[in-house]
């Protein structure tokens, strides 16, 4: 089907979808995370034909990022039964009030056609489908070239699923075009697509934000930050960047800056070069210091000085930009200045410097003590996510159900006139 097609079909389904009850919805999502286990075998041998055609052409996190298996397979049949456990948002009260004879409340209900665009996480895929499901609405996935089989094969077995249950399969879709004007027909699908969400690099985020003609919200490019304070725990400090690091370095809640307190430098910056680097034996961290922090480390493998962009990169590969400050407050403003203000951390055992992090600092979400990696829609109880806003207006941080919702006002009289 055309790009142009899809979009019509999902159109035509939005009416439907909205009115499904929250039974058969749920019926529709445990039978899609059935179909994905069932479907294991061909799932893993289209992401073995798109692992394929990628290598040489990107990096090895990202192969990991495009990469399934087994157990993420099984991850993502249990996301979906997660948001299948979920309340259901549609039709949902928020405020009632009485006056002038009118009963007016305000009620949940789905913002239609969610058009996604989205690179090389196949699990994308399976979240955005289940989350759109759930809240009544219906969505149109576009992903990259390098996932297209993938998420093909994941959509057709969910797809099976939603057959089994009575649900119209244009619920989830699709789009087959994977060139770049099937996005740009997305951007200006006014009329077809009700809210557009890019998840992906910073190049893909910005195209859609400045050429989309459809409501738009900028997502997920993540510059994060670890600021290490002069009262941290040392121990607590390496196991947090260590895990902010390297755990997923492809993804956008990963830290790409470490900030360190000048007092401790000279002692913490070589354990934290042995911790990221000496002691790995695969994903060593590259270490690009500014001229405080690489006067320290100079004579160590691994560490080159800071160059103009690295403290404005997402790296997303097993390299960290460090830099040493003098305070919180030279902390807070580096990070105010370079953050994309997705998820930031600081370690400390001061509350009040703590405080202080938290309320200077305007990210989407902050850390006291934890490692960023914690910034998922799973992790925050909403089932899965569609995307991690970075936005203030509409919705923010991990994006679950109510955060793809609108509302509307049914008001309810009896003969009622304004006078």
């Amino acid at each position: 089907m055309t790009t142009k097609e899809i979009l019509i079909a999902a159109k035509n389904a939005k009416a439907a979808v909205s009115m499904y009850t929250t039974k058969k919805k749920n019926d529709a999502l445990n039978f899609a995370a059935e179909e994905l286990l069932l479907s294991e075998k061909e799932i893993l041998a289209a992401n073995r034909k798109d692992l394929d055609a990628a290598k040489g052409k990107i990096s090895d996190v990202m192969l990991d990022r495009l990469m399934l298996n087994h157990d993420r397979i099984s991850g993502m049949a249990e996301g979906v039964r997660n948001v299948a456990s979920l309340e259901d948002p549609n039709g949902k009260i928020l405020s009632s009030v009485e006056r002038d004879g009118l009963k007016i409340d305000k009620v949940a209900t789905p913002i239609g056609v969610i058009a996604i665009i989205y690179e090389s996480r196949p699990n994308v895929t399976s979240d955005a489908a289940a989350l759109t499901l759930k809240s009544g609405n219906v969505c149109v996935l576009r992903c990259g070239k390098e996932a297209h089989s993938t998420s093909e094969a994941i959509i057709s077995a969910m797809r099976r699923g939603l057959k089994k249950a009575g649900v119209v399969e244009s619920a989830i879709n699709l789009i087959e075009d994977t060139s770049r004007t099937s996005s740009e027909e997305i951007m200006s699908a006014v009329g077809y697509v009700d809210l557009l969400i890019p998840r992906g690099g910073a190049g893909l985020i910005k195209s859609c934000v400045e050429n989309s003609k459809v409501p738009c919200i900028q997502t997920g490019s993540g510059i994060c930050h670890v600021y290490v304070d002069k009262d941290a725990d040392f121990d607590m400090a390496l196991d947090i960047v260590e895990n902010a690091k390297c755990s997923r370095p492809s993804v956008c809640n990963a830290a790409e800056v470490c900030l360190v307190h000048a007092e401790i430098a000279e002692r913490f910056l070589p354990l934290l070069w042995d911790r990221l680097y000496a002691k790995r034996t695969t994903g060593k961290v590259e270490i690009r210091a500014d001229e405080k922090a690489y006067f320290l480390l100079k004579t160590y493998d691994g560490v080159v000085l800071a160059g103009k962009k690295d403290f404005d990169t997402e790296f997303l590969d097993y390299i960290l930009a460090v830099k040493v400050v003098s305070s919180v407050e030279e902390a807070t403003a580096h990070i105010l200045e370079h953050s994309t203000g997705h998820s930031e951390a600081i370690v400390t055992k001061s509350r009040d410097t703590a405080a202080y992090f938290t309320g200077v600092l305007d990210s989407a979400v902050i850390y006291v003590n934890a490692s960023t990696r914690f910034t998922d829609g799973g992790v925050f109880g909403l089932g899965c996510e569609i995307g991690i806003s970075t936005q203030k207006i509409h919705a923010r941080g991990p994006m679950g159900l109510s955060e793809i919702m609108s509302y509307k006002y049914v008001v309810e009289g009896n003969g009622a006139v304004r006078r």
